[in-house]
This record gives structure tokens, C-alpha cells and sequence, in this order.
């Protein structure tokens, strides 16, 4: 059996990478994007007040946490709708009763009256949560 040579005139085969390569960036690009919305949960309509981060306790982050939000207009937000206290009330108590070592994290807007925030966390420490964190942004720090 006689095999024919098919390189005869001395050229090397090409691979062709762009196809692989496109490929590969969007995998990383679909992996970048699913864990910056993983990692971050976000709450419409607020803003966090900034900090340096000099001071800032990050122990609750493996622990399951409640993200409630309080907007500029003095709105209760749960995953993005408008809530009130009874509403508030029955969530936080089924996340407790779910999550017995969960943190509640409260997002208020920054430019609400420290009243209206205090307002909320007595509100909160009512319906039995003694285990709620304040969030901030930090600041990007610039070298």
C-alpha cells in the first residue's frame, strides 16, 4: 500500500487560532459578567454613601445575608420592589428562620437623612434583627 505524500513542495501545516480564540473570549467574557452580577447584589434607585474602607469590618461575607434597600424617596426595597414594614416584618423572619447565623445588609441612599436611616434600623431591630450591617462604596483608591 503505497501512501501518497501530501506536503511534496516542503510547506508545514497551518493551525488557524482566531476561530479558538474567539471562542475563548467569550467564555471569559460570559464568566466576567456572571460573576460581577453574582458577587455584587445590587438594589435599584440607591446609592451608597463612599468611604476610604479604613475601619471597615468584611467578616459576614461568607455568611447568608437579606439585602434590603431604603432609596432617596424613603422606600423599603426587597430584590428591586417597594415594600412596607409588614412585608419587611414576614421576609426578615423567614430569612431568620432559614438562616439562623444570616446577616441582614442594609443599602440606604446617601442622601437621606441619617434620621430616616435610624428610623429603619429601630424598625428592623423590632422585627428581631440584631444582626444587620450597614453598606458603603468604597472609594477607588488611586495610586
Amino acid at each position: 500500500m503505497r501512501f501518497r505524500n501530501r506536503q511534496a513542495d516542503g510547506e508545514l501545516p497551518e493551525v488557524n487560532l482566531v476561530p479558538m480564540m474567539d471562542v475563548l473570549m467569550t467564555v471569559l467574557t460570559f464568566f466576567i459578567i456572571v460573576s460581577m452580577t453574582l458577587t455584587g447584589r445590587q438594589i435599584t434607585n440607591v446609592t451608597l454613601p463612599q468611604t476610604d474602607g479604613a475601619g471597615v469590618k468584611t467578616e459576614n461575607e461568607d455568611k447568608a445575608s437579606l439585602v434590603i434597600g431604603l432609596n432617596s424617596e424613603n422606600q423599603i426595597v426587597l430584590e428591586d420592589n417597594v415594600i412596607d414594614t409588614n412585608q419587611l416584618s414576614d421576609a426578615m423572619q423567614t430569612f431568620y428562620t432559614e438562616h439562623p447565623d444570616g446577616v441582614v445588609l442594609l443599602k440606604a441612599d446617601r442622601d437621606l437623612d441619617y434620621s430616616k436611616v435610624v428610623q429603619l434600623l429601630r424598625t428592623m431591630r423590632d422585627i428581631g434583627g440584631d444582626r444587620v450591617s450597614l453598606a458603603i462604596e468604597r472609594q477607588p483608591e488611586l495610586d
